[in-house]
């Protein structure tokens, strides 16, 4: 019995030394790969690595084998037997515990078996009966087997569980506390599905500012013969949807290096101390790959300006993280070859010790493409649709000024997507058409149904609109007045044109811009004798543009050519801003007059217009209301036979 106790105990303690073992191994596997390439490892690397489910299993059976075996099954003799076994002298190696007696049974043959039986609690009842005779017993449930062993032991198990399956919940959400820090960053080494230049359309003065930057990761001494060095860091500044990212790319396919590409927001994790770690690993990556390009996507993540209130003080892993990048940033050499390009839309609030010398001191924006960039885009994106060959790219790119390239690829796929609902075998204008005025405006609002007399109300709006565009000289021509409504709430629009992209504006475009605004609320007022609420855009823009024309422009002849009031941009790529007085309270009131007098003069101005060619207002009304959309062709000719009309 003891022999077989010990053979069992040596085969578990063999078992669980065979799991230990293995785990070592694993352990010395991952110290020989840090001795050898001199990576950094959390203690738990070795542990994350190595299978736990094996060693839980080796011990579930070793808890079965070894409660079967040291509770083999053994003879069950009652109390009384027992008692009259110990007068008869047949009983040996007896062990005694508080709630059983084990032991050996002698036979007449002189073999011994295993027993074991409960005694009574009160012992001199016990003598008494076996005594007289009286054979009794004792229940206690039997004996306890491997199974029942087994049972106790789920609890515990169910808990080792539960705490392997937090832990590695807390590996793959902290990695910096409970795993590594090293993760698989995303690179570009295929040659093969790289983008190049001719890839990118429009941003032509971006893409000479980069030529340097590829001409120096291609060689990286060529620049060192002179003496001079390149710049380490690159900031591409644009707003959302220039191309920043895909110029980042065809800079590396141009110069055919691997590119890393990583968010700043990749950076930031639960831990302090994790993103500091994984720009570290970030830029030894790097040099391995030497030469090769960085891009940082949204720098201003990581790169926020340091100082002012902190919630958690000011050691937060942000700037940690900030402090290791322009640690790394500094120690790298840069003959390595490694270079560091970066973007953001929000260079105003990055810190400015990134953007000294020495870092990102080269610094490229992407501005908004021009018209002819627009067309280059558009002729871009278009080579892989079915067009028409009726389609007129310019007039497009004309219609989409202040968009970018991701709104122009947008543009393209909604054409398609139009094309297909109308079962069109081709992308035609129309197509396009209804692809930019769903862009601009949003949907078509087919469930939102105008009463007649708001219909005509909205026509009658829109048509003064194009009346009075299509009257004053200066005014951009109309291209295209509708009453659909839109998603964005909007009841109708009347789209201008320009004749060609300006960047200047004379006083007298402004003054009659500022009439065609006025011109639709004037309308209503003529037609039906009062006003209503769908000329608040227009009085917002008229507003807006004549306290420019006062304060900014120095257009009021009454407050003379000086500037009032101090704008302040919210954000650096952003037009409009916000204004910081500067002025005392009797100029603020002749502000307002110049302000009100402008726009009034701008209103009379349309009414005159109006009321003299009212016969094409009704026209162009009528049109709208049976077709909902007229193009300004049809506009320019009602208008000029009302005016060879007033000739005759």
């Amino acid at each position: 019995m003891l022999n077989h106790t010990i053979q069992t105990v040596i085969r578990w303690g063999r078992s669980l030394m065979r799991a230990i073992g293995s785990m070592g191994h694993a352990l010395i596997q991952q110290w020989f790969e840090f001795l050898r390439n001199r990576r950094r490892y959390t203690p738990f690397q070795g542990i994350k690595s190595f299978n736990l489910w094996p060693l839980l299993g080796l011990l579930i059976i070793g808890m079965l084998i070894w409660g079967s075996s040291v509770h083999q099954p053994r003879l069950v003799i009652s109390y009384g037997d027992f008692l009259l076994h110990a007068e008869q002298g047949d009983l040996s190696d007896l062990l005694f515990s508080p709630d059983q007696i084990t032991g050996l049974l002698v036979g007449k043959d002189l073999k011994t078996k295993p027993f074991i039986t409960y005694p009574l609690p009160d012992a001199a009842l016990a003598r008494l009966l076996a005594t007289k005779g009286v054979g009794f017993s004792v229940n206690t449930g039997g004996p306890r087997d491997g199974m029942t062993y087994l049972i106790y032991l789920l609890p515990t198990l169910l808990i080792f569980l539960l705490f392997l399956f937090s832990l590695q919940r807390f590996r793959s959400f902290g990695s910096g506390m409970f795993g590594s820090t090293r993760r698989s960053l995303p690179i570009v080494l295929d040659s093969s599905h790289r983008i190049q230049f001719k890839d990118v359309a429009g941003t032509q003065e971006a893409k000479q500012e980069l030529e340097e930057t590829i001409a120096f990761l291609k060689d990286p001494k060529q620049i060192e013969r002179l003496g001079g060095r390149m710049p380490k860091g690159v900031l591409l500044i644009g707003a959302p949807g220039t191309g920043k990212t895909l110029l980042a790319r065809a800079v590396a396919g141009e110069a055919g290096v691997p590119f890393f590409n990583i968010s700043g927001s990749e950076f930031i994790e639960m831990f302090v101390g994790v993103g500091a770690a994984r720009v570290r690993e970030l830029f030894e990556q790097a040099r391995e790959h030497a030469p090769c390009m960085i891009f940082i996507d949204e720098l201003d993540a990581i790169g926020r300006s340091r100082g002012g209130a902190h919630l958690f003080g000011g050691h937060d892993e942000r700037e940690q993280t900030l402090n290791q990048l322009l640690t790394e940033m500094d120690g790298f050499d840069p003959s390595v070859g490694v270079v560091v390009m970066a973007a953001t839309n929000r260079p105003e609030i990055l810190d400015r010790a990134l953007l000294r010398s020495g870092r990102f001191d080269r610094q490229i924006i992407v501005d908004r493409p021009g018209l002819e960039d627009r067309l280059e885009i558009l002729t871009l994106h278009a080579r892989k649709l079915v067009l028409d060959s009726q389609i007129n790219f310019r007039v497009v790119a004309q219609r989409t000024a202040g968009l970018v390239g991701a709104d122009l690829a947008n543009i393209c796929n909604e054409a398609a997507i139009l094309a297909v609902r109308d079962h069109a075998d081709r992308i035609a204008m129309k197509h396009l058409e209804a692809a930019i005025d769903r862009v601009l405006a949003g949907p078509e609002k087919k469930s939102l149904v105008l009463t007649l007399e708001e219909k005509e109300r909205v026509a009658c709006h829109e048509a003064g609109h194009a009346l009075v565009a299509a009257l004053l000289p200066h005014a951009q021509p109309v291209q295209k007045v509708s009453i659909i409504p839109r998603g964005s709430g909007v009841l109708g629009y009347t789209l201008q044109l320009p004749f060609e992209e300006r960047f200047l504006s004379t006083e007298p475009e402004l003054l009659d811009q500022l009439s065609v605004l006025m011109a639709g609320r004037k309308a209503e007022h003529l037609k039906y004798g009062n006003y209503s609420n769908g000329a608040k855009n227009d009085l917002e823009s008229a507003t807006t543009l004549a306290r420019k024309m006062v304060c900014e422009w120095g257009m009021s002849p009454n407050l003379g050519p000086v500037t009032l009031g101090k704008w302040q941009r919210l954000r650096y790529l952003e037009p409009e801003g916000t204004e910081e007085r500067n002025y005392s309270d009797p100029t603020a009131q002749r502000i307002d007059q110049e302000i009100k007098s402008l726009i009034s003069h701008a209103e009379d101005n349309a009414a005159t217009l109006i009321v003299t060619h009212r016969k094409a207002l009704d026209g162009i009304m009528t049109i709208l209301i049976g077709q909902e959309v007229i193009d300004g062709q049809t506009i320019t000719q009602l208008v000029k036979r009302e005016k060879d009309a007033q000739k005759v």
